[in-house]
């Protein structure tokens, strides 16, 4: 062996081992999730250990990825499977999911070859008084030219700083980020099926309480003309009694609009026409119990549970692999190209050895003059990084608030409940103290009036309470990030 060809296997060695060691070279920060302190516990859940007979806030985590089974009620229960099953808004996000793992392939496929099948058949006559010479058949001063080609050719960048390797960890946290807004868009629409649900319900209690307000004062109408025809009393007292009786009947007109926009708000949550469940959801007329104990876990669950801090994170991710895709533009890039050609002016033989033609060469290109375009997309990347990383540490605290809200105000309505209650069992009883002593005589209609306007007016309030109890609880639940199934591919709805 020659000193030249050492020299040559040497240098082709040298570069192989180069080549290697780049290989496994990526620019740009890596990715690490970050640390972020949350509170030992909830204040709030401290705050309502005293509110037995009511739900109490417990320390223990519990599966709520179906939370709403803990209502205890059936059609609650069928009316959020089917949501989760069938909504067009999580049809659309588990849409983008599957969007973003073709994503993955395109940015895979950029460190794979490029190989491509080439064809051409080409046909050339020229009549010009300088072609005297017929070929190929060609007619007498004229010229006919044929030609085929058959062959391959391909590209292959080496991604030897990684910038391919970054911009597959960038599509790839941009996918999984993707499923988190799937999850999250599962949270909200569990939660907004119930908020409907009881409010459909909560409607219907508030009808029941009109009616019996109304049958009450119908009653009271009643004893008020008998009063009169003895002439005991006025048609002032008459009067009134009917003011009050028409004042209570015009409630129910919009109550009932309540409850009808209820079961047309949950019709399209299942993608359904407004009134296609209106006959199934008849029997919707009762609030449903509040469970007896809240199991909330510990502020360090939220970020595992809740799907929005789990999006951010993913966000954050993706932004720090685009800053190693942004740096990567910096260095040079290899390319190795290739070409395997059969070319020949007849179809016969075209594949012959000797109508074969082989090119193979090396490109490289690096940037030396781009006016600072590349540097600043560098820092451009590097700012968006850092505004993914403030969006994360917002979602934490927001999170945070979002949990302590929902518990304060769980706490605070059951308190109001408590007081509702009371106050419901003297007005009952303090009207009919007022019928008894109008029906003696101790007493002006008056103080009847009074009392019926205050116990209806406490049995709304009780009603609303029980709904405001149920929806913050259902806010309790879906502030935790509950919800979602993790066993579920989001991307198979």
């Amino acid at each position: 062996m020659s000193r030249t060809e050492a020299f040559r296997i040497a240098c082709v060695a040298c570069l192989g081992a180069c080549i290697a060691l780049l290989a496994g070279c990526k620019v740009g920060p890596d990715y690490r999730s970050p640390d972020t302190p949350v509170p030992g516990q909830y204040g709030e859940a401290a705050s309502g250990a005293d509110l037995a007979p009511f739900s109490r806030a417990v320390p223990d985590e519990a599966d709520l990825s179906s939370w709403w089974k803990q209502f205890q009620d059936a059609e609650l229960q069928s009316l959020i499977e089917r949501a989760l099953e069938s909504n067009l808004d999580l049809r659309t996000a588990a849409s983008r999911i599957r969007q973003a793992r073709e994503q993955e392939v395109v940015a895979g496929a950029a460190a794979l070859p490029s190989v491509n099948a080439t064809g051409l058949g080409a046909y050339a006559h020229s009549n010009s008084p300088l072609s005297t010479r017929p070929q190929n058949g060609g007619a007498e001063g004229g010229q006919t030219n044929k030609l085929y080609v058959l062959g391959f050719d391909a590209t292959w960048e080496l991604d030897l700083f990684g910038g391919v390797r970054r911009g597959v960890e960038a599509a790839r946290a941009a996918s999984e980020a993707a499923e988190w807004q799937f999850r999250d868009a599962e949270v909200s629409l569990s939660a907004e099926v119930a908020v409907d649900y009881l409010t459909l319900c909560a409607a219907r209690t508030r009808m029941a309480v009109v009616r019996d307000a109304i049958q009450r004062q119908e009653d009271t109408l009643e004893l008020t003309e008998a009063r009169r025809r003895a002439g005991f009393v006025t048609d002032l007292d008459v009067n009134q009694q009917r003011a009050q009786l028409a004042a209570t009947r015009a409630q129910l007109p919009t109550l009932e609009a309540q409850a009808r926009a209820m079961i047309h708000a949950l019709a399209v949550l299942l993608a359904r026409e407004p009134n296609a469940i209106a006959d199934e959801l008849a029997s919707a007329v009762q609030l449903p119990n509040v469970p007896s104990t809240l199991p909330v876990g510990l502020p360090s669950d939220l970020l595992r549970r809740r799907p929005d801090i789990r999006e951010a994170e993913r966000t954050l991710a993706s932004a720090t692999a685009e800053v190693g895709v942004a740096v990567a533009d910096l260095y040079p890039r290899f390319n190795l190209l290739g070409a395997v050609d059969y070319a020949n002016t007849s179809l016969d033989g075209l594949l012959s050895s000797s109508n074969l033609t082989t090119f193979g060469g090396g490109l490289i290109r690096w940037p030396v003059f781009q006016g600072g375009r590349m540097r600043a997309n560098v820092k451009a990347r590097e700012e968006e990084r850092q505004q993914a990383y403030f969006g994360y540490q917002k979602s934490v605290l927001t999170a945070l608030q979002d949990a302590e809200d929902a518990l304060a105000r769980f706490n605070a309505e059951q308190r109001r409940l408590t007081a509702l209650l009371e106050s419901e069992s003297a007005a009952a009883s303090s009207l009919d103290i007022a019928r008894s002593q109008y029906e003696s005589g101790v007493v002006t209609f008056l103080n009847v009036l009074n009392a019926n306007t205050t116990l209806l007016d406490v049995q709304d309030q009780l009603a609303r309470s029980r709904l405001a109890l149920a929806q913050s609880l259902v806010s309790v639940y879906k502030a935790l990030g509950g919800g979602w199934d993790p066993s579920i591919d989001p991307a198979s709805r």
